[in-house]
């Protein structure tokens, strides 16, 4: 059912220092900033020649990253994001086995415009995790 990494999520008190950071200390491929409002946040991605970071910032004052760096004022790895086949079929046999899928349990569009879901870090030993669906 998981499939390859799609990309490691770090929350940033400050976006665009620190995607300046991995294009000029990197020399990384750094993506132009895209909010995403359904999700309280304005990502940057990263591109790896294996998978991807996601630079996160909170994107109005309900923004879950906000919190997250108000307990982590450097910021911090926030979640992973690991491809999928099919989401719906992942997010039962998840369910069925015992897993939390946080919000409504339906996907929502994410950064990449595909459907997302994201399971909740106390099933998954400490880590957020988000599925895509490829």
């Amino acid at each position: 059912m998981i499939g390859r990494l799609n990309h490691v999520a770090i929350a940033v008190p400050d976006l665009m220092a620190a995607a300046e950071q991995y294009r000029n200390t990197f020399g990384a491929n750094v993506g132009a900033p895209q909010d995403e409002p359904d999700h309280g946040v304005t990502v940057v991605f990263i591109e790896l020649p294996n998978t991807k970071i996601e630079l996160l910032a909170p994107l109005g004052v309900a923004s879950p990253i906000r919190g997250f760096l108000e307990k982590n004022p450097a910021g911090g790895i926030h979640h992973i994001c690991y491809e999928v086949d099919d989401i719906l079929a992942a997010r039962d046999h998840l369910q069925a086995s015992g897993a939390r899928v946080l919000g409504s349990g339906e996907p929502k569009v994410g950064a990449h415009g595909k459907p997302v879901l994201f399971l909740h870090p106390k099933d998954f030993n400490g880590c957020l995790v988000e599925l895509e669906q490829t």
